[in-house]
């Protein structure tokens, strides 16, 4: 759906589009270290839109073929989670409406400037989508942030709780003003309930859930190394999003959606729960290693280290014959089982490590690998740039900002008869000349 399409619901809303809209103008962030040149220009953004180097990066982009196409967002979002929803749209076609602050962006700008002067969040969630400056904090571009909704498919909005409310964004009148309307809003802990006024930060959400309970060593909790509880939330928010455009198609009707980033990660909490159903104690916190399950983790080689991973009593046998060349360990009693060897596993890794250190790390894994067992490296990230599966399925792809060229991934699952959308991470306010000349034009 369009912005140039109107509805029958529009003219109950003729009052916000009887004059031109006041164009909101972008201006530069905050003066603070690195960041005085880290925006252009409208003159600059459009130059940047229309560089031949750009149009050769977004070879990619042959219309007509996405899942999405026709379809319009509009996202009130900032950080992680609702950007990261909004870019699963966008990468299946859908039009993405980012709305930001003139004055700055989405501050999640400025987290860091590790790509090539941009940051590493912003990049990674945001690519794909247009970038609208409004300060909805004033009428006049709050009432241009409102006629867009009349004539979108989807709202999103991560803000602090109650803020879309007292903009008059709550989903009551939303969908008075478009009853087709799917309004999607991403909290910590969600609309009701004690904790719904409650602040939510990613590694909050992570201790909330009971996540640093189970992770790290048995001396200290440990968070996860990337921000687990946003994009959990964002995925659901995504595949709900999915879900209501298949439910609006059969009913002709809108809807909302409440996701909250608590009950996300108590989702995929879900066997370290059951673990400990009943007052059952729950699983121990066991470094890189399975907490129940053994041997499952990481072995010292010669040379670095292995993992491997061992699920059932054939892959024992195998593993204690054919790689550990000790076969008298398959009856010893200490192992004779899953519970046996996690309940022994200080003695049995001790007897593992024993073999493996007197071999490379990659003679080790050409063993598992020869035997059928299954094991991988321990990559950091700049080994994931470089590797070998990724390279050769052509997982990787040219991305243009406003710093020139980068390399990003593409969405995972998409058909090969689907070409991959790159068309650029958006400088604040890069598009307001086009969508309000759009604007201008709705009756």
């Amino acid at each position: 759906m369009y912005l140039a399409r109107t509805h029958a619901s529009h003219r109950r809303t003729a009052l916000l589009c009887a004059k031109p809209f006041a164009r909101p103008q972008p201006r530069g962030p905050p003066p603070g270290p690195g960041r005085g040149t880290s925006l252009v220009h409208l003159t600059r953004q459009r130059a940047f839109s229309t560089s031949k180097a750009r149009r050769d990066a977004f070879s990619f982009n042959a219309p007509g073929h996405r899942p999405l196409e026709g379809i319009t967002v509009v996202a009130l979002e900032q950080v992680i989670s609702g950007p990261y929803c909004t870019r699963q749209l966008a990468d299946l076609g859908a039009r993405v409406i980012k709305i930001e602050r003139p004055e700055g962006g989405d501050f999640v700008r400025y987290h860091d400037m590790r790509v090539h002067g941009l940051c590493s969040h912003f990049v990674w969630v945001n690519r794909n989508k247009e970038s609208l400056a409004l300060d909805v904090k004033k009428s006049s571009d709050l009432a241009v942030l409102k006629k867009l909704l009349l004539s979108a498919d989807v709202f999103v909005q991560n803000l602090a709780p109650g803020a879309a409310q007292r903009l008059g964004l709550g989903y009551d009148k939303l969908q008075a003003m478009n009853e087709k309307l799917i309004v999607c809003e991403i909290s910590g802990y969600g609309s009701d309930g004690p904790y719904r006024n409650k602040k939510a930060y990613d590694l909050l959400v992570q201790a909330e859930a009971g996540l640093l309970s189970i992770t790290g060593t048995k001396d200290q909790p440990a968070k996860v190394g990337c921000s687990i509880a946003d994009i959990a939330a964002g995925m659901y928010a995504y595949s709900n999003i999915m879900a209501a455009l298949l439910q609006r198609a059969k009913t002709g009707k809108g809807c909302r959606i409440d996701v909250s980033m608590l009950e996300s990660m108590v989702e995929w909490m879900g066997f370290p729960m059951y673990y400990s159903y009943d007052g059952a104690p729950p699983p121990s916190r066991a470094g890189a290693s399975h907490a129940s399950i053994y041997p499952y983790g990481p072995f010292e080689a010669a040379d670095g280290s292995v993992m491997l991973g061992i699920q059932n009593n054939r892959e024992w046998v195998i593993l204690c014959e054919k790689v550990l060349e000790l076969p008298e360990l398959v009856k010893d009693e200490r192992f004779k089982d899953t519970s046996a060897r996690s309940d022994n596993r200080d003695e049995l890794y001790k007897i593992i490590s024993g073999v493996f250190l007197k071999q490379s790390a990659a003679e080790v894994e050409q063993k598992l690998e020869k035997a059928g067992i299954a094991n991988s490296k321990v990559n950091n990230m700049h080994d994931m740039w470089d590797h070998p599966q990724l390279k050769a399925r052509r997982r990787f792809a040219d991305l243009m900002t406003e710093k020139g060229m980068i390399k990003t991934t593409i969405i995972p699952g998409m058909s090969a008869d689907v070409p991959p959308r790159m068309e650029g991470v958006p400088v604040v306010g890069q598009h307001n000349d086009k969508i309000m000349a759009e604007l201008d034009k709705m009756e």
